[in-house]
């Protein structure tokens, strides 16, 4: 059985935006980093393209009508772009080139009297603080360009036709 393009994206998106979402909880977990709360709204675009990939991927194996993977590879490319653009504005933040948002700067949180973790006194990671580079780029900027890409190739599977790989 030949592979389309359209199974090809579908495979491709959902293998890389979960590997994305891996590593950033490696990075938590076993290097450290903790994530700003930028950092945490990034992740909610691929948690989405995760779960839709999934999907996609199956109905694909599953040989289901092409247009639905279509119209779901096109979704997914929609997402992704909105998180480059979540990531951009992120790293935008990081450079100093626009102010970040107020829930990056400080604590405000609710103890719970001892029931809830004391966020009062947590530590809070400033969103306009870099926790890591590598070439220039910070994790919200590596987070820019993977969606990017990654909207890039569920749109090419959307709309190229049906060809095999």
């Amino acid at each position: 059985m030949a592979m389309t393009r359209t199974t090809a994206a579908a495979i491709v998106l959902f293998a890389v935006s979960t590997a994305t979402i891996l590593g950033a909880w490696a990075f938590e977990i076993l290097g450290g980093y903790a994530p700003c709360p930028l950092c945490l709204t990034e992740r909610w675009p691929y948690y989405a393209v995760v779960a839709l990939g999934f999907v996609l991927v199956v109905a694909a194996m599953a040989s289901a009508h092409e247009r639905w993977i279509r119209a779901g590879l096109a979704i997914c490319g929609a997402i992704m772009l909105a998180s480059a653009a979540l990531g951009g504005y992120h790293a935008g933040v990081e450079w100093g080139w626009w102010p970040g948002p107020q829930t990056c700067a400080g604590g405000g949180g609710f103890s719970g009297g001892g029931v809830l973790p004391d966020l009062d006194n947590a530590r809070v990671v400033a969103c306009d603080e870099a926790a890591w580079r590598l070439f220039g780029l910070s994790f919200a900027g590596y987070n820019a360009v993977i969606s990017l890409c990654l909207a890039i190739v569920a749109f090419c599977g959307a709309i190229r036709p049906r060809r095999t790989v």
